[in-house]
């Protein structure tokens, strides 16, 4: 037999916000579910992590349906988060929410108060300002600390750029470019002497450097290395198309291959989207 609640939430005709909270609470209560009473925040910290991946995934598909989906399970895991905190006595959804409307609140202070801003660079410039303020008090290695250490690393790699910049700590494009270069040929010298630990060094300065670069002229890298990739599986996808079963062919073909994949030659160029905020 079901709980009054459960009842209850069948009854609704429309679920809004409020019946999420409500359904979490119940699935989390001693009427609720087994598995979901289990569940600790590290247990489910993967989860988040992969529905926030299927949203972008969503994005880049322009797939409105498929948004709307994968928007509703990510929310389902900021719910789930929220009641585990609740019941540990920390902080409920609704202090979720009040932190992040009054921050919202104290970040537009042209639409909340009497604050000036001409324009959508205008209003970004004030939001970083104010950021910065805000974390002021945390130093430049505060703030560089607190940039989650779970991001993707190239991710992670621009936002450090990003904020050692703002302190002033940077170098011009042409200067971390030139890093770029000085570091391939350490690479090739490691390689050529069998070096595998210095070669490792060098690839993590000369991905560091690029990412720097990139950030430097207002490029997501993120972004450059998913358009990379994707290039990669057409252009092998492309290959196998035309040339039949790979199993079957010479050593030749497959430098080939290799050649159009990794190195574009005879292949299309590549085209990248300047993001608006980096």
């Amino acid at each position: 037999m079901i709980s009054e609640e459960a009842a209850a939430l069948l009854r609704e005709e429309k679920y809004d916000f409020t019946a999420l909270v409500r359904i979490m609470a119940l699935l989390r209560s001693e009427d609720g579910c087994p598995w979901d009473r289990l569940q600790t925040h590290a247990s489910i910290r993967s989860n988040l992590i992969e529905e926030t991946y299927e949203v972008v995934e969503a994005i880049d598909k322009e797939d409105a349906p498929l948004l709307c989906e994968e928007l509703g399970d990510l929310l389902l895991q900021v719910v789930f988060h929220a009641r585990m905190s609740e019941e540990a006595g920390d902080f409920s959804i609704d202090d979720v929410i009040s932190g992040v409307c009054l921050k919202l609140i104290r970040r537009h202070p042209h639409i909340f108060a009497s604050a000036q801003a001409d324009g959508a660079e205008a209003v970004l410039e004030a939001w970083e300002k104010i950021k910065t303020e805000e974390k002021q008090r945390r130093g430049t290695a505060g703030s560089l600390a607190a940039i989650p250490p779970s991001l993707p690393a190239l991710m992670r790699a621009q936002k450090c750029v990003k904020k050692a910049a703002q302190a002033g700590i940077g170098e011009s494009t042409e200067t971390l470019v030139g890093a770029c270069a000085e570091q391939a040929d350490k690479l090739y010298a490691a390689v050529r002497a069998g070096d595998t630990e210095d070669a490792a060094r060098r690839i993590g300065e000369m991905v560091f450097c690029a990412a720097a670069a990139a950030q430097s002229m207002g490029l997501d890298c993120e972004e450059i290395l998913s358009h990379r990739c994707e290039s990669f599986i057409r252009t092998v996808s492309d290959e196998e198309k035309n040339r039949g079963d790979f199993s079957a062919l010479t050593d030749e073909s497959r430098a080939e291959i290799a050649n159009y994949a990794f190195l574009l030659k005879n292949s299309e160029n590549m085209s990248y989207k300047i993001p608006e905020n980096t």
